[in-house]
């Protein structure tokens, strides 16, 4: 019996949503609520002595180890102790500049056992944002490398630098991680603050304007597990990798917390992500539980059937996040890898709340992002805060009063419209099915209107992925005096293709008869990569800038 077909129907959905119950769902916490919350006893304490594994971790030059809860608790009480002696205070911002290395969760489990809230740095940022979250923040340390410690030199006003190292030789007037942890005591007890208290800071990209900060609450940790449990369905037996990095939302929410708060292991690979690595891993962990971007998914349909099929029937499910999930590829993971790849929809603000359910039985309709988490009630509404009949597009939002789990109270230090009495708006344009499932149709900004028709980009990137020759699309309105504006693809093509007319043509028609007459794109641009975000959504509003400025 292959991984994917490994385990009988889980539980339903409309009995586990209609059954919600916050003092349910608060009991996966080893304390309530209201006696007050660590996130290190929740991610690690409570799991000393349980011999249980915590992290695996792979470096990309062949070198691993592993650590259990109980070393963890040590090594997060050696660095609670060191930060104390550097003057970090309960409530204080302690940022994170590293890779994916085990000082990374020491530092995370550390600055949480110490009552500090932890701020993460992600090693693609330059100097510029850097400044922009530190300074925001008032991050009283920073922890880095020696590789990523130059991008600190040129910022104004640096708080104390804890450099990892694993010589002796730190920067002068750095704190050396390792020998300090060294001569720190080993015994710290964990601070306790309130369920809203804070113990993560996150910055979240818009398309205009700088990031903007907002505090995590100790109390979202029940709704991370909820996720892990409900939509990824993990479960003890699982082997998991999330390959998403630990410098967004993703990757801390649910490569770190979400599986660690459930005792479960997680894994760590420090390089790249590549169809090479993702076969090494995989195998040598034994990996039965995956979870990424689309991104990362159409690397390996681009590397072809034959240079995974290794994988097929290993994985028991993969979960998808951070932009849509095109149908193709859902339909190339069947086909290919045996296993069954789900659309999660989720923000930086909100944790993921709107999913096709790995972990509960509901039906799952290609295209669609799924059917509101238990403990969110998500909706769609139109301009006037009017719920929407199925079928019509309009705003993307959470019912705040519905929504048990819901934890975000606004940007840090800022008005947040939208985050209003009643809803709170994602920025997204969906629709409701018949069945109360919620289709995917674009960033409010991204959706095109042309002729009278409103076009969300995301249906035409999907037809044009069905392609052969594509590897990754994205799709604009482009300014036209007789339409408004006309569809226009951008299309990063499969390495031993070449661009030409003819293939313009025939894409365009493979759209056409794919959607419909007026859904298909008008112009195709071929270009060698698509801008995106460093954590890989792709960034459509610099496309379209690019063409109102020709």
């Amino acid at each position: 019996m292959s991984a994917a077909t490994a385990h009988p129907l889980p539980p339903s959905y409309a009995q586990a949503y209609a059954a919600f119950d916050l003092i349910g769902a608060d009991a996966v916490l080893s304390r309530k609520p209201e006696q007050g919350l660590n996130a290190c006893i929740e991610c690690c304490d409570r799991y000393a002595g349980s011999g249980r594994v915590a992290l695996l971790w792979e470096s990309q030059n062949g070198q691993s180890e592993s650590y259990t809860f109980d070393q963890l608790k040590t090594l997060s009480a050696q660095f609670a102790n060191l930060l104390v002696a550097a003057g970090v205070k309960p409530g204080d911002r302690v940022a994170g500049l590293l890779p994916r290395v085990p000082a990374l969760l020491i530092a995370i489990l550390g600055t949480w056992r110490a009552g500090a809230v932890y701020q993460p740095l992600f090693t693609a940022f330059g100097a510029k944002a850097i400044e922009h979250r530190v300074g925001s923040s008032q991050a009283r340390l920073i922890v880095t490398d020696t590789a990523n410690r130059s991008k600190l030199a040129d910022i104004a006003n640096l708080p104390s630098i804890v450099t990892v190292s694993e010589s002796a030789d730190a920067v002068a007037g750095d704190i050396n991680f390792w020998s300090e942890l060294k001569r720190c005591p080993t015994q710290f007890d964990p601070v306790i603050r309130k369920a809203d208290d804070p113990f993560m800071m996150m910055f979240t990209s818009g398309t205009t304007g700088p990031a903007k900060p907002l505090f995590v609450p100790l109390k979202a940790i029940a709704s991370f597990v909820g996720y892990m449990r409900d939509a990824v369905d993990l479960k003890p037996e699982d082997s998991f990798w999330n390959i998403a990095d630990p410098g967004w939302a993703y990757g801390l929410y649910y490569a770190v917390t979400g599986p660690l708060a459930m005792g479960h292991a997680t894994v760590f690979y420090d390089g790249p992500f590549t169809v090479a690595s993702l076969l090494h891993v995989i195998d040598k962990y034994k990996i039965s539980n995956l979870a990424g971007s689309p991104t990362a998914y159409r690397l390996v349909i681009a590397a072809g059937a034959e240079a995974v099929q290794g994988l097929k029937g290993r994985l028991r499910v993969v979960s998808s996040a951070g932009e849509p999930l095109n149908p193709e590829v859902i339909r190339w993971f069947a086909k290919n890898l045996e296993v069954p790849i789900n659309d999660h929809y989720g923000q930086t603000e909100t944790g993921m709340v709107l999913c096709n359910h790995h972990g509960l039985s509901h039906p799952v309709h290609i295209g669609a992002a799924g059917f509101s988490s238990p403990g969110y009630r998500v909706v769609v509404i139109n301009e006037q805060g009017v719920e929407l009949a199925p079928g019509q597009a309009g705003a993307l939002a959470v019912d705040r009063t519905r929504s048990p789990l819901f934890w975000f109270t606004g940007y840090e230090g800022m008005a947040t419209a939208s985050l209003g009495p009643t809803y709170y708006l994602t920025g997204d344009t969906a629709e409701l099915n018949p069945d109360g499932s919620i289709s995917f149709v674009g960033r409010a900004d991204d959706v095109i209107t042309s002729s009278g028709y409103r076009i969300g980009p995301f249906d035409v990137e999907s037809a044009l992925l069905e392609h052969p020759a594509v590897v990754e699309a994205a799709v604009i309105g482009k300014p036209d005096p007789e339409r408004t504006e006309i569809i226009k693809a951008f299309v990063v093509l499969k390495a031993n293709v070449q661009p030409s007319a003819q293939l313009s043509e025939e894409l365009r028609l493979h759209v056409r008869t794919r959607l419909s007459a007026h859904a298909y794109p008008r112009e195709i641009e071929f270009i060698e990569t698509l801008p995106k975000t460093p954590s890989g959504k792709v960034q459509r509003f610099i496309l379209r800038n690019q063409e109102v400025a020709k």
